[in-house]
């Protein structure tokens, strides 16, 4: 490839440059004829219209690499400068009547800067020094919060701004058949209502649900309205009494609804330890693990750090059935842990395949059963609402907020230590508190720790756990008795396997259990604010809701 020299130079550039170029026959390589085809020209400078000359009394300088091959820049400013900076004498070229090179000059950047410093002329990066980062040294917050704004600008909100910027941002409206979690929020968690059970965050197939520091449900990441933690929520959309007729069936033998048989029962002396009654509970899992009908026992285990809170736990073994027997009087979002990759070094196959049973209250059991209604994807819990084959509900009229019972009604007003407490019991509308040597500390009614219940659970017809395979309570039966009610053909198996290990005769006191259960349904249809129905539509709109608590409709347009 050859290229035609370029001999528009201007008029005032040196003579010996003019000379240099008439006599020289190899062409300045990669540079453009000025001027001699159309089309063609200098680029301009960065920043500049092609048609900009900003001074064209100034000569456009090109680089001729040195003959020898060599690079322009080699040992730049060290002896052999050829660049003409300041302090060097660049040799004059032959036709100058010297007999140094050709000069070199610098040819200018395209983006009109100079030549990187940090490279050589090939692009390679030389020696980069690298500073250790220091350790063991954290960021001092003591000045202040970590997430302070430091002198913001004056008159600026730097809030994120409220769900309502859409409606400044574009003129679409939310699909009326949206419910958003912003709606249970409002209508349930935020009013008070939240039992915790968890129902939510097993809903979620987007993950989008979590449980807070306060136990609560609360949003992790967007929320994409797809309406199902609403629907599921017992005291949300979930029309809990439907629940019981559509899991019951002929004879009540599918699912829920009257009992197909109820004893009073208790396991052998070995087991009743650490047992709530009779430890009915206990030897059912324990047989149920023993004959692989199981893999595992998704049940309450008390915190490390904090005494008699109760924290979901799969056990495995009868060991851990045994270390964790007896009963917390708070929830622990049952369903919001049934993501088992969590408990999957406990499991030894795979998690989708395995087999558990749930040990909860009977607003987590209404739960889980409507869950496993309808074939959705519910994200990471998806495995474990399959995997709950046997469901064992316990007999519960209310349950209590951890910091509200143990902290202040307790420990504030009463002085009893949660490291004192050996033995709960909520027992003929009584609270019983005991010591580790059973000694009784506190025997008061109930009512008296009304401000520590969930406010929630006043809405609860559901004493005896309709919707469960059994139910397991102390009312009924004697001191050191478990009355069970199996209501379900899976219920009956288990309750089968162990008959053989208890000590059990027929229900002792029926009228007990029917005069709770009656107590408990008035006092929900006290605190219902819409009717209680149990043939009407299994889902509670929320317009229909908000109709009857007065909740506020859209509460995403007022920043919720």
């Amino acid at each position: 490839m050859t290229t035609e020299k370029n001999t528009d130079v201007p008029a005032d550039a040196a003579p010996e440059l003019h000379e240099d170029l008439e006599d020289d026959e190899d062409p300045l390589p990669g540079v453009p004829d000025v001027g001699k085809h159309d089309g063609v020209g200098v680029p301009p400078v960065s920043g500049q219209s092609p048609g900009h000359d900003p001074d064209p009394g100034k000569p456009i300088r090109y680089v001729q690499r040195p003959a020898d091959g060599g690079d322009e820049n080699d040992d730049c400013c060290d002896g052999g400068c050829t660049c003409g900076g300041e302090g060097t004498a660049a040799p004059k070229p032959a036709a100058a009547g010297g007999d140094g090179p050709r000069p070199s000059v610098r040819r200018a950047s395209p983006d009109g800067g100079t030549t990187p410093a940090n490279v050589d002329s090939d692009g390679s990066l030389g020696d980069v020094e690298f500073t250790e980062p220091q350790a063991d040294v954290s960021q001092d917050v003591d000045s202040g919060a970590p997430d302070e704004r430091v002198d913001p600008p004056e008159g600026v909100d730097l809030d994120t701004p409220g769900y309502s910027i859409r409606e400044e941002m574009n003129d679409i409206e939310t699909p009326d058949e949206k419910t958003w979690f912003m709606e249970l929020d409002e209508a349930v968690i935020d009013d008070g209502r939240c039992i915790q059970c968890g129902t939510c965050v097993a809903s979620c197939p987007s993950d989008s649900i979590g449980i807070g520091d306060d136990g609560l449900p609360e949003l992790v990441k967007m929320c994409t309205g797809c309406s199902l933690c609403w629907d599921f929520c017992p005291r949300g959309g979930l029309r809990y009494e439907r629940q019981w007729k559509i899991t019951g069936g002929d004879d009540n033998v599918k699912g829920a609804g009257d009992p197909i048989t109820e004893f009073s029962a208790k396991v052998g002396e070995a087991w009743q330890r650490n047992a709530q009654d009779g430890g009915v509970v206990t030897a059912v899992l324990s047989k149920l693990l023993e004959e692989g009908e199981i893999d595992g026992a998704l049940i309450a285990t008390e915190s490390d750090e904090e005494p008699w809170k109760a924290e979901s736990f799969l056990a495995t073994t009868h060991g851990e059935l045994v270390a964790n027997a007896g009963s917390f009087y708070n929830q622990t979002m049952a369903l919001g842990n049934l993501d088992l990759q969590q408990w999957e070094h406990k499991l030894d196959g795979p998690v989708e395949e395995a087999s558990l049973a749930l040990v909860g209250t009977p607003c987590e059991i209404e739960g889980i059963r409507a869950l496993q209604d309808f074939e959705w994807e519910y994200g990471s819990q998806e495995a474990g609402v399959c995997a709950i084959d046997y469901t064992v509900a316990l007999m519960c009229t209310k349950n209590f907020n951890y910091y509200r019972l143990i902290g202040e009604q307790l420990e504030a007003k009463r002085g009893v230590s949660p490291d004192e407490i050996g033995k709960m019991d909520v027992l003929d509308g009584r609270m019983m508190v005991y010591d580790h040597d059973g000694d009784m500390l506190v025997d008061e009614n109930v009512e008296n720790f009304h401000d520590a219940a969930l406010k929630g659970c006043n809405e609860c017809a559901d004493f005896t756990g309709y919707c469960a395979d059994l139910t397991v309570g102390s009312v009924g039966s004697s001191d050191e008795y478990s009355s069970v009610i199996v209501r379900t053909e899976r219920g009956l198996n288990a309750w089968e396997l162990v008959e053989p290990e208890l000590d059990y005769h027929d229900l002792e006191d029926r009228s007990a259990v029917g005069k709770l259960q009656g107590w408990d349904k008035k006092n929900a249809f006290e605190s219902l604010e819409r009717p209680f129905d149990p043939d009407a539509p299994r889902f509670v709109d929320y317009t229909d809701h908000a109709e009857n608590y007065g909740t506020t409709l859209n509460p995403h347009d007022s920043d919720h």
